[in-house]
């Protein structure tokens, strides 16, 4: 024993460990603040926690007394669940052995009540066997009276409608009839009976008896050949058709198309093809005709036939049938005939009549008819925006707002359209040729026209006129699209569509290109015939006003053509078929009209650029070597200036209802001028300091003119567009550069040529070589100066090409300004 309590002790002094879940589950079981009942407990942060001080030792006996104190509470609550738990295995086992034995007998009685349960439905089944038996009893029963009951019908009902059918009662045959069908309906899985199949025969050939009688009654009422009877119809007949609805649909289509074929007879025979009323110039005596006897059918025949038989719309759309075949036949003969007024006469009666059969029938016959309805409603027939009822000389106004609304097409209120008038699809040529000749004509007009009255007046405050010839162009495109798209959707309309394309082309060469002003060029471009030399009075070859108007008139006609023939397009797409889309295409006229937009704003830049190159020329000229003092703008600016407010003014009004190509034109201008500009800085050499400072001051004023040039002599000041700022600060700036390379002194020459590249970013020698030349240095420096700047070009970055500009980077137009005005204060404090 004595050995055993040290290991006994140190196992009790081990920490006793349990796992995590274990430990989880206590601390929910049985929650406790006490540290000892913690998982992580430490005996020696415990004590001190009991003893922080020295001075708290003093009451170690009493803590060690409530300690044990709890020990032995703790050992008693051990004790008395250690013996409560003595007797737990057998309670246990007890309490298994009574849940079997009641599982047991719950077995038990299940298997009693599932036993009886059988015996019970054994027992209802027995008791409602015979209940089955009677209520099979009962309904074959039923089964058998009314199927005999419909037997005697049936029988009866086949004696009475044969006997009937001899007497012709056909009143009573039309309910009888039904009556037999729908019975013998239900007698169909009794074929096999020879007495029902041979009712069935009975009623088979009681209805085909019927068919043969009421089709001779009819063929005697009616005859095909001869008059009508006098008697006119009669309630027989009109019974007879209650008939017809109960038989074969055939009989029904046989009685109609006799009818109709009888009815028509008279036509055929009056309107021949060998008649003078069968021509076109007669076509409303046809029309005129099936309109009396539609009214006279009316009258006669409106009550024999049934309602639901639409046999007046039948009549008029086998006489449009009818009317179609003949005309086409009789069209074919007289092909050569046919002129466009006649055409036009006749397909516009006949458009009429079938307006007046959609007015007056729904349409609902023509399922088997030749004309078909559309599936797809078609698109609206408007073709520039406007309403169709308004007047065909109206012009074509465009607007933004219009053209981006989107256009609801109209719903097709006329099933009959092209049920006549399609025949006159194969003829329409002759309207295309006509309208072929036409334009021509009218473009003959236009030059005539233009040549006699003389380029459009300057009138400043409408800004721009439109030629006049343009809108009646479209105006007579409108009327003739119109026309044509009541006509045909078909290839005529493609037709048509090449001919509008030839007469835009034509235009736009004749009229528009034709008139441009011609400028003195003898290699394509303009050149000035007379320069601008260092005398006053020396005028250049320019463009007067007149010229000047009638340029901005016709670009304005071109942008006015070009936006409406991209409307004529759309319009003609949504006229023509819709296997035809795809071959309306208008873009190569859009860009004819494109490219004399583009010339007319070539023109007008070439114009200002010629006048301008008289001052360039005296500036490259002027002894900039001998200049001795800076004073204000040089001539040469105060002459390039007055160009620009002579012109500019002018084309700005005359261009204000196409601001777009306004812009275009300034821009133009700038990308034209600046780089000839810098081409004759480049040439005025050589410079003295106090030149180059002339120049430098002259450059800076002809860059404020170009940023203003949107708006120079307006009262009205807009804000230029940031493109075109763009272009001119980046152009300017590197024509001030380089007056400020010249500026500097060439000593030490690597000073210089690092000045040069960072001012200038251009690794050019050819531009390196003219700054030295405008210094005017001698050929034996240039040649030393221009190996350093071969050597101090900075090294491209790998695997670029041409970056040198990237590294080098042009000042920016806010460091320019500072720049401009340090040399502004130093010309002013030397002046």
């Amino acid at each position: 024993m004595e050995e055993d309590e040290p290991e006994l002790a140190a196992g009790l002094e081990a920490a006793l460990e349990l796992a995590p879940a274990v430990q989880a589950a206590i601390e929910q079981v049985f929650p406790s603040q006490d540290p000892l009942d913690r998982a992580d407990f430490n005996a020696v942060e415990y004590i001190n926690t009991l003893f922080p001080t020295e001075q708290s030792l003093a009451n170690i006996d009493e803590v060690v007394n409530k300690i044990r104190l709890k020990i032995r509470r703790l050992d008693d609550n051990i004790r008395t669940v250690v013996r409560g738990q003595t007797n737990v295995g057998q309670d246990g086992r007890q309490a298994l052995e009574e849940a079997q034995k009641a599982i047991q007998q719950l077995f038990g009685k299940i298997k009693d009540i599932k036993d009886k349960a059988e015996k019970s439905e054994q027992m209802v089944k027995e008791i409602t066997r015979d209940i089955k038996q009677l209520d099979h009893a009962k309904r074959h029963l039923t089964t058998s009276i009314t199927t005999l009951n419909h037997l005697h019908m049936l029988a009866g009902g086949v004696d009475s409608l044969e006997a009937m059918t001899r007497r012709r009662q056909y009143g009573e045959v039309a309910n009888l009839l039904q009556g037999v069908v729908n019975v013998l309906e239900h007698f169909n899985k009794y074929m096999g009976i020879p007495q029902i199949r041979q009712l069935s025969e009975r009623v088979k050939a009681a209805q085909n008896e019927l068919g043969q009688q009421i089709l001779a009654d009819f063929e005697e009422a009616f005859p095909s050949q001869g008059t009508k009877r006098p008697g006119g119809p009669s309630n027989v007949l009109r019974d007879a058709c209650l008939v017809a609805n109960v038989l074969d649909p055939r009989i029904k289509q046989e009685i109609i198309k006799k009818f109709i074929k009888q009815h028509l007879s008279e036509y055929l025979v009056l309107f021949q093809e060998n008649q003078d009323v069968a021509w076109l110039d007669k076509i409303d005596r046809r029309y005129a005709w099936i309109k009396r006897q539609l009214v006279d059918y009316e009258e006669k025949y409106g009550r024999m036939f049934p309602q639901e038989w639409c046999m007046t719309e039948r009549i008029a759309v086998e006489f449009c049938h009818v009317t179609r075949t003949e005309l086409a036949k009789i069209m074919r003969t007289r092909a050569k005939e046919i002129e466009v007024k006649l055409l036009l006469f006749a397909i516009q009666r006949t458009t009429n009549f079938e307006g007046l059969l959609a007015k007056r029938f729904s349409g609902c016959t023509l399922a088997d008819g030749t004309v078909k309805k559309p599936e797809v409603p078609l698109p609206s027939t408007n073709p520039f925006l406007e309403d169709e009822a308004g007047t065909e000389t109206d012009e074509i106004v465009i607007e933004k707002s219009d053209t981006d609304k989107p256009k609801k097409p109209k719903v097709p209120d006329n099933p009959f359209h092209g049920i006549v008038s399609k025949c006159f699809e194969p003829h329409l040529y002759v309207y295309i040729e006509s309208q072929d000749k036409n334009l021509g004509e009218l473009i003959d007009r236009f030059v005539a026209d233009f040549k006699a009255q003389g380029p459009p007046k300057p009138n400043v405050d409408e800004g721009g006129a439109v030629l006049p010839s343009c809108a009646d162009l479209f105006v007579y495109y409108k009327k003739c699209m119109v026309q044509c798209s009541q006509l045909s959707t078909g290839e005529p309309m493609i037709a048509l569509t090449t001919i509008f394309q030839k007469y835009l082309r034509e235009y736009a060469w004749k009229i528009l290109s034709g008139n441009l002003p011609k400028t003195t060029s003898s290699s394509g471009g303009l050149t000035i015939t007379s320069l601008l030399k260092e005398k006053e009075g020396s005028e250049v070859a320019k463009f007067t006003l007149e010229e000047l108007c009638l340029i901005c008139s016709i670009l304005s006609t071109a942008e006015y053509c070009l936006a409406t023939t991209q409307q004529l397009e759309e319009k003609l797409k949504e006229k023509v078929d819709a296997s035809l889309v795809e071959r309306i295409n208008l873009t190569g006229e859009m860009d004819t009209f494109s490219i004399v937009i583009s010339n007319s704003i070539q023109l007008l830049v070439q114009d200002l650029d010629a006048a301008c190159d008289p001052a360039l020329t005296a500036m490259s000229k002027m002894q900039w070597q001998n200049v001795e003092h800076v004073g204000d703008q040089s001539p040469y600016v105060t002459s390039v200036i007055l160009h620009i407010k002579q012109n500019v003014p002018i084309i700005r009004d005359n261009l204000a209802s196409t601001r777009k190509y306004f812009t275009q034109f300034c821009i133009k201008f700038a990308n034209s001028f600046i780089p000839k500009f810098i081409n004759h800085l480049f040439k005025c050499k050589p410079i003295s300091m106090v030149g180059a400072e002339q120049l430098l001051l002259d450059t800076h004023s002809l860059k404020m003119v170009l940023l203003d040039l949107p708006s120079i002599g307006s009262q009205v000041v807009r804000k230029a567009p940031a493109s075109y700022t763009k272009i001119v600060v980046k152009g300017m700036t590197r024509a001030e550069m380089i007056l400020k390379v010249v500026m500097a002194p060439h000593e030490p020459p690597v000073v210089f040529v690092d000045n040069y590249i960072k001012l200038l970013a251009d690794c050019s020698t050819d531009t390196f070589q003219k700054i030295l030349d405008m210094k005017g240095l001698k050929r034996s420096e240039q040649s030393s100066m221009l190996d350093l700047f071969r050597q101090r070009l900075p090294a491209p970055p790998s695997g670029a090409e041409n970056t040198g500009s990237l590294s080098l980077s042009a000042p920016t137009p806010e460091q320019e300004s500072s720049r401009i005005r340090k040399l502004e204060k130093l010309i002013k404090k030397r002046l």
